[in-house]
């Protein structure tokens, strides 16, 4: 069962082009941002989307496959655990972020 404590899976389409940075080290890590739709019905009967938007990142191996394969738009399904990091901006506020790190992918949608 420690498999499951922190496991994320998501489909969704990218929604920019994958941001590749290449460390001193020569390894590689990749910034990319997937949007999910979930579609109902409100009371009213119409049809309703709703997009959600995840930071997913990915090192070495599977950085390299996002690199050379994805691009924006394209479907995909990614797992990997829900991390959650702060960091101080410029003026000194505390951010707090939340992203997906992939260690795996499936291209999905064709060619």
């Amino acid at each position: 069962m420690n498999a499951l404590r922190n496991k994320v899976q998501l489909i969704g389409n990218l929604g920019n082009d994958p941001e590749v940075t290449t460390l001193a080290s020569g390894k590689k890590v990749v910034k990319i941002k997937i949007a999910t739709n979930e579609t109902y019905k409100n009371e009213a009967g119409e049809k309703i989307t709703d997009t959600q938007w995840h930071n997913v990142v990915a090192w070495g191996k599977t950085a390299e496959l996002i690199e050379k394969y994805l691009a924006k738009g394209k479907e995909v399904a990614i797992e990997g655990k829900l991390t959650h990091r702060s960091y101080e901006d410029k003026n000194g506020d505390k951010k707090y972020f939340t992203e997906v790190v992939a260690n795996e992918l499936l291209l999905l949608g064709g060619k």
